[in-house]
């Protein structure tokens, strides 16, 4: 049993075990089998155009650096080219024809996951999202790190 004081933990818990079910359910939704939940945001952003890594790191709500990441993860698999842009520091994320011949797959994915999840949240007492999000505003408003310092 996962101590409730490990929120952390706890988090991440949540997070493995709902990812990791996705993930077990994509073959059946026709994508392949290095395909990862996490990259199904990213395509869906750029199938609607190309976009600067910072960017897409917004459309997605990620850092910068966990865009990135996932961009470098997606190349690999040639489901996203980078290309520079105006600037020659910015790259540009662009999805590949294999990545745009994916997309009904990615699609369908999207709805019966999101699905699967309101059939979850009936279950839940609030919603996961919105119990999430209401975090991210207590957080922003005040940092946690700032709650913790005060106890220190």
């Amino acid at each position: 049993m996962i101590d409730r004081e490990a929120v952390g933990t706890l988090l991440r818990h949540v997070h493995d075990v709902l990812d990791g079910d996705v993930a077990r359910a994509q073959a059946a939704l026709g994508l392949p089998e290095d395909y990862r939940p996490r990259f199904s945001p990213v395509l869906r952003a750029l199938a609607r155009g190309p976009l600067p890594i910072r960017d897409l790191a917004a459309a997605i709500g990620v850092t910068h650096s966990a865009a990135s990441q996932t961009v470098a993860q997606l190349t690999e698999r040639d489901l996203v080219e980078l290309r520079p842009g105006d600037d020659a520091r910015q790259r540009i994320a662009h999805l590949t024809p294999r990545a745009e011949a994916l997309l009904p797959a990615v699609e369908r994915e999207w709805r019966v996951v999101s699905e699967a999840m309101a059939e979850l949240d009936a279950e839940l007492p609030a919603p996961l999202a919105e119990v999430l999000l209401a975090v991210l505003a207590a957080v922003e408003r005040k940092p946690f790190r700032e709650r913790v310092l005060e106890r220190a």
